[in-house]
């Protein structure tokens, strides 16, 4: 269900705690326990899996079964199929493929040179400066089910502590956090989405569901230098997932999007989501008649195209559209582009290691378009690796539609964005990394 598809129902009223609750937490439950560490490495790789699936509780689960998990079934899930009235994980994680089979030996545990020591202070600040009721709701094991429970839909109900929930003191430290994990361009894109949001809801006469402060805080696990942790910021039109291990950072699946994409605010144009759009039609512009032959699947634009949103942490999507091979150098770059405008929202150390692994698999990577190709038309477009997943969709005009004077139903338009950057194959919130962790580790055997 998207947006434009009443994903957004700026009238529906909030569920009970309990029932939403149990709606959450409505999955199969298997947990990773200390003592079966030494279990970890004797399953080999596919029980690993099954025995590090997801755990909201960290209570053990007696139905837990060592043998591996199958690939997942279905096709993709659309870009808001993580709408209300979807609130429960029915499958463990598997992470997104090409026909329901993991490519192995992609991601390794080894030494990148990030910089984590301000991310990891400045989480352990940003705990220390939380109630202990506060922390209690923020903080979740690093294998919960909380990693998946992301959606872009404002009204979806979420956990952890909202910024209206704390302190200038206490806001002011989740920026530092924010600020120790992005860039100057990844920390302004996140101020201007939350700030076109509040902006928007006035216009619409709607804070009540569109604001700056319905934005939610999680950590997972506990900061740490040697130990894998992460934490999620995630609200309306803004997701971020940040995992990290050591010197590795993780930063997918994260959602980027804005309704309207621009907007006049207290006598000041504010635009975001602007970057991705220009390089994706840089790009798709570069091609030549016969190429685009190729990578345009259709000259038409619906209005939801988007295929692994939120709730889609297993969908199946085979390569289309025009392979990296097929490319020039200068074609190469323009690729290159569409990745960047994702990668470089984080801090420049990690944004070079992840962009250097998007490039090492740059001849494999594959474009997919459909729509216009003019400055102003509307598009999708898909870029998809081995170890790389990027979609640009732009959408139908939304529940915010009045605050740009457009109007529901009418055709998809870049004044309404949705994007999402993933890591395919099975390392979306670092999970292939956790795994390898519990399996190598000599203090975990």
């Amino acid at each position: 269900m998207s947006e434009t598809d009443a994903g957004e129902d700026a009238t529906r009223m909030p569920e009970a705690p309990e029932r939403t609750e149990a709606s959450r937490r409505h999955f199969m439950r298997k947990v990773f326990l200390a003592s079966g560490a030494t279990a970890l490495v004797t399953m080999g790789s596919a029980g690993a899996w099954t025995a590090l699936a997801d755990d909201g509780t960290g209570t053990a689960d007696a139905s837990a079964s060592p043998s591996p998990s199958a690939p997942p079934s279905g096709g993709p899930g659309g870009g808001g199929a993580g709408g209300p009235g979807n609130q429960s994980l029915t499958e463990e994680f598997f992470g997104l493929t090409t026909d329901g089979r993991r490519i192995d030996d992609l991601f390794t545990i080894h030494s990148t040179k990030v910089g984590t020591a301000p991310v990891i202070s400045a989480a352990n600040a940003f705990l220390a400066g939380l109630t202990d009721t506060q922390k209690t709701a923020t903080q979740f094991t690093i294998h919960s089910t909380e990693w998946r429970l992301w959606s872009n839909v404002d009204s979806y109900t979420r956990q952890g502590v909202s910024l209206a929930d704390l302190s200038d003191t206490q806001k002011d430290l989740g920026t530092a956090l924010l600020k120790a994990a992005l860039s100057a361009d990844g920390l302004e894109t996140t101020e201007k989405i939350r700030k076109i949001n509040q902006a928007a809801g006035e216009a619409i006469g709607n804070t009540g569901s569109f604001n700056e402060d319905a934005y939610y805080w999680t950590l997972m696990g506990t900061p740490s230098a040697t130990e894998p942790w992460g934490f999620q910021f995630d609200g309306h039109h803004l997701v971020i997932n940040y995992f990290v291990l050591g010197d590795q950072v993780v930063m997918s699946p994260c959602f980027w999007g804005s309704e309207p994409t621009s907007m006049e605010i207290d006598g000041e144009t504010v635009t975001v989501c602007h970057e991705e759009v220009l390089a994706s039609l840089a790009f798709v512009n570069s091609l030549t008649a016969d190429q685009q032959s190729v990578a345009i699947a259709s000259a038409t634009k619906t209005n939801e195209s988007m295929k692994a949103g939120a709730f889609s942490d297993n969908a199946v999507q085979a390569y289309e559209g025009i392979r990296g091979s097929a490319l020039t150098r200068v074609q190469k770059q323009k690729l290159l582009g569409i990745v960047e405008a994702f990668t470089g929202r984080a801090k420049a150390d990690a944004a070079r290691v992840r962009l250097a692994e998007v490039r090492a698999h740059l001849d494999d990577t594959y474009v997919t378009w459909a729509g216009g190709t003019g400055a102003d038309d509307a598009f999708y477009v898909r870029v998809h690796s081995p170890v790389v997943w990027v979609e640009v969709d732009c959408q139908g005009p939304g529940p915010l539609a009045g605050a740009y004077g457009a109007s529901q139903g009418s055709g998809p338009t870049q004044m309404h964005v949705h994007s999402v950057i993933r890591t395919p194959n099975g390392n979306d919130y670092g999970k292939e990394l956790i795994r390898q962790h519990y399996l190598t580790s000599p203090h975990h055997r």
